[in-house]
């Protein structure tokens, strides 16, 4: 059984800088490609960012492209996102999701497994 336990979520002010961890379990973490995703009060949950199995490969969303990092460890089976320059419009609830396959992607679908969310607050 596969778990994603994200942290490292809180309350910070605009400028601010957080790194979400998001521990995973239950099968070969390096063989999977990770990403994270983000819901807004009254918003879909949306794409933020994506990494391949190896770590060679990223991609972001443009609204968070030269803030956001995405990274990983395979020997430590976590996925990681730091994220700069925090303004208001980032407060949501972020989800960490493990990949169907080894390729990096932007859709929900192609994730097979969702963590249950860590909250990122950002005051003005």
């Amino acid at each position: 059984q596969v778990q994603l336990v994200e942290s490292g979520g809180g309350l910070v002010q605009a400028g601010d800088s957080l790194r979400l961890s998001c521990a995973a379990s239950g099968r070969s973490f390096s063989s999977y490609a990770m990403g994270w995703f983000r819901q807004a009060p009254g918003k879909d949950r949306e794409f933020v960012a994506t990494i391949s199995s190896g770590g060679d490969i990223t991609g972001y969303a443009d609204s968070v492209k030269g803030r956001f990092t995405i990274s990983r460890d395979n020997a430590k089976n976590t996925a990681y996102l730091r994220m700069n320059s925090l303004n208001p419009e980032d407060t949501a609830v972020y989800y960490c999701a493990q990949a169907r396959t080894w390729i990096r992607g932007t859709s929900q679908n192609e994730y097979a497994y969702w963590g249950q969310g860590t909250q990122v607050t950002v005051s003005s």
